[in-house]
C-alpha cells in the first residue's frame, strides 16, 4: 500500500479480483484480539462473581477513579439529570426516540398458526426475553444515543425488566453521565447501575446483591467489554462482540468530495482504531477526497489522539476498482458496519449489497443521520460479521417457540413414518413412545 495523503491506496484494478477469503484479505481491517482480551477480563468477572458489589466498587475506584458507596444510580440522580438537561438536547433525544419507536414498533412479530394436516397445528410464538442488561460506554465519548438504540427495540418486544449500565464518572461524583442519566429518564428505565466494562458484563451475568441476574447483554463497548461477552457466551445471550467502528463509502465519480471526506472523518472520531474506507472506480474522485480531508480535518476536534490515528492506521484506505460492478464485490467481501452509496442510480446500487449492518442512500443520507435520528438501529455488526449477523432489533430480544398440537389421528396418520426414522436412526425408543399410544400395527398400504 503506498501513502498518499492521510489514506493509503489499495489499487486492485486491472486483474480479476480474487474469490471469498482471497479478496477479504487484501482488504483493510483493523487489529482487534478478543482472544488476548479474554485472559485478561477472565479474572475480573471471576472477581464480581465471588464479591459481588465489593468488586464493583473497588474496580471503580481501579479503573474509574471513583470510590463509589453504592452500585446502583438512586432515583433522584435520574430524575435530576433529566430536570437539569440542555432543553436543545432533550427536545433532539425525544425525536430520535420517537423516530427508532416507528421502526421497532413495526418489527414486533406476531404469533402464526400452521395447520399441517386436519388435527395437527404448529404455532409459532414469540416471546421476550425477561430480562436484559443494557450496556452504554462512557469513555472517550458520552452515548445517549446507545441508550435509545438498546432501549427502544427491548422496550418494544415487551422485555419487562430492562437494567442499564454506565461507567462511573469522577467528574459527576461517582455516576453515570448525566446525559445517559437523562435518556434512561427519558425512556423510563429507572434501574441504572455505576459499572463499566467487563464489571458491567459480569454484574450481569452474574448478578449482585443490588442487581439481578439478567438472560442477555446488548450495547457496544471496548474490547473488554467484547471479551467479557465472548467469556459469558452460553451463560447470558449477546447481541454481538462489538469491535471497532467502520463505515465504507462505495462512490463514483459523480459522488461530492467534500460530503465523502466529511463521512468518512465522523466515523474516524470515534476511536484510533476505527475504519475509514472508500470504495470507488475514479481515480479523480479519490485524489479530491484526499485532497478534502487536510483542511476538514485540521478544522475539528479529536485530531491528534483519534482522527489521524484512524485515517493513517492499516484499517483505513482508498481502495480503486475498474468498475462499480467491482466495487460492488469489494464491499459485500468487507462486511462494512455501516456503508454508504454514493454513485448513481445510488437506490438500485444498495438493492444489490448482500453484506452490510445498515446502507445509507444517496448523498442525503449520511451515517450521522443513522447514529441519531433515522429511525434505523446504530448497534451494528462490526468486524466483517454482516456477512453472518444483524444490527440490534426488536427481534433480538424475541424468542421463537413452537407450540405442536396434534389429535389422536392426527399423530395415527404419521405414526408409521415416525417409526421408520427413529429406527433409521437406530433410536428404538424413539418409536417406543409412538407406539405406546396405540395397538400397534403398520396400516395397511403404509
Amino acid at each position: 500500500m503506498l501513502q498518499h495523503s492521510f489514506l493509503a491506496r489499495i489499487d486492485l484494478r486491472g486483474d480479476a479480483l480474487p474469490e471469498g477469503p482471497a479478496l477479504r484479505d487484501l482488504l483493510p481491517r483493523a487489529d482487534f484480539d478478543v482472544s488476548a482480551a479474554l485472559e485478561k477480563v477472565r479474572p475480573i468477572c471471576e472477581d464480581v462473581h465471588h464479591r459481588g458489589d465489593a468488586a464493583l466498587i473497588d474496580f471503580a475506584e481501579r479503573f474509574d477513579g471513583v470510590k463509589l458507596d453504592q452500585v446502583r444510580v438512586p432515583a433522584a440522580a435520574i430524575e435530576r439529570a433529566l430536570e437539569e438537561l440542555d432543553p436543545a438536547v432533550r427536545a433532539a433525544l425525544e425525536e430520535s426516540v420517537r423516530r427508532a419507536r416507528l421502526v421497532h414498533r413495526a418489527q414486533r412479530r406476531t404469533t402464526h398458526v400452521t395447520q399441517v394436516v386436519p388435527g395437527g397445528t404448529v404455532t409459532e410464538k414469540w416471546v421476550p426475553v425477561e430480562r436484559v442488561g443494557l450496556y452504554a460506554p462512557g469513555g472517550r465519548s458520552v452515548y445517549p444515543s446507545s441508550v435509545i438504540m438498546n432501549a427502544v427495540p427491548a422496550q418494544e418486544a415487551g422485555v419487562e425488566s430492562i437494567a442499564l449500565a454506565s461507567p462511573a464518572q469522577a467528574d459527576f461524583g461517582g455516576l453515570p453521565h448525566p446525559t445517559i442519566l437523562a435518556a434512561c429518564a427519558l425512556l423510563g428505565v429507572d434501574e441504572v447501575y455505576a459499572a463499566g466494562g467487563a464489571t458491567a458484563v459480569a454484574m450481569f451475568a452474574y448478578g449482585t446483591e443490588s442487581c439481578p441476574p439478567a438472560n442477555m447483554v446488548t450495547g457496544p463497548g471496548n474490547i473488554w467489554v467484547a471479551a467479557a461477552k465472548r467469556y459469558f457466551t452460553g451463560r447470558i445471550g449477546i447481541d454481538a462482540e462489538a469491535g471497532p467502528t467502520e463505515i465504507a463509502v462505495l462512490a463514483d465519480a459523480g459522488a461530492d468530495p467534500a460530503h465523502v471526506a466529511s463521512d468518512l472523518i465522523s466515523q474516524a472520531e470515534h476511536d484510533p482504531l476505527a475504519a475509514a474506507v472508500l470504495v470507488t472506480d475514479s481515480p479523480e474522485l479519490a485524489d479530491a477526497v484526499d485532497k478534502e480531508l487536510r483542511p476538514q480535518v485540521a478544522a475539528t476536534k479529536h485530531v491528534d489522539d483519534r482522527i489521524v490515528p484512524a485515517l493513517r492506521g492499516r484499517q483505513s484506505a482508498i481502495v480503486l476498482v475498474d468498475s462499480i460492478e467491482e466495487g460492488l464485490r469489494v464491499v459485500d467481501a468487507y462486511g462494512a458496519e455501516h456503508l454508504e452509496i454514493q454513485t448513481a442510480d445510488a437506490a438500485a446500487v444498495a438493492d444489490r449489497v448482500k453484506n452490510a449492518g445498515a446502507i445509507f442512500v444517496g448523498p442525503w443520507a449520511p451515517v450521522s443521520l443513522g447514529d441519531y435520528a433515522a429511525g434505523s438501529n446504530h448497534v451494528l455488526p462490526t468486524g466483517g460479521c454482516a456477512c453472518h449477523s444483524s444490527g440490534l432489533s426488536v427481534q433480538s430480544f424475541l424468542r421463537g417457540i413452537h407450540v405442536v398440537d396434534y389429535t389422536r389421528d392426527a399423530l395415527a396418520d404419521v405414526a408409521h413414518h415416525v417409526v421408520t426414522l427413529a429406527e433409521a436412526e437406530d433410536l428404538p425408543a424413539h418409536g417406543a413412545a409412538i407406539k405406546a399410544r396405540f395397538d400397534w400395527k403398520v396400516p395397511e398400504g403404509k
